[in-house]
């Protein structure tokens, strides 16, 4: 790590996917670089906090029940969205209270939430530690904040402790 390129690795990354969404020339190669040399040193001021995981067998199994939710629930809106407007659905807003804290898991446990599909993290709230979400299809109340809880914080809890 030097001062000019503190994270060069996120410099080149960056420099790659700016030449993959606006192409290959002299012009593009250098606005590209002075934005991804930026924004590495950007997150070098940032500093942010490296976690500290630990039981990392949970994170296999959390991957894997992370995919399998995804499948399940592509599969679930595939139903919906062939059936149309034949079943009644009812979409809503759900509030989870969370004991999570930490800052990383927060953000993992928004990956997750955010890339099932029918589901949306919308807001945390630090304050009282609750996150609001929506759910294209509620069925159970109850029964989300139960999953959310034992399937997702629960080993996030884990993981980052």
């Amino acid at each position: 790590m030097s001062r000019w390129l503190p994270h060069p690795f996120l410099t080149l990354f960056l420099l790659i996917v700016w030449i993959m969404l606006n192409g290959l020339s002299v012009a593009h190669f250098v606005l590209g670089s002075l934005i991804a040399s930026g924004a590495s040193r950007a997150m070098a001021v940032l500093q942010p906090a490296k976690p500290r995981l630990s039981r990392l067998d949970l994170i296999v199994r959390l991957f894997l029940d992370v995919l399998i939710d995804i499948l399940r629930s592509n599969i679930a809106l595939t139903g919906i969205l062939l059936r149309g407007k034949r079943t009644a659905r009812v979409s809503g807003f759900v509030s989870v209270p969370l004991e999570l804290r930490d800052h990383n898991a927060l953000a993992v446990l928004a990956c997750i939430i955010t890339s099932t599909p029918g589901t949306a993290w919308i807001e945390y709230q630090s304050a009282n530690s609750s996150l609001l979400i929506h759910v294209l299809d509620l069925m159970d109340e109850r029964q989300l904040i139960k999953l959310i809880k034992q399937r997702y914080e629960q080993p996030l809890m884990e993981i980052f402790a």
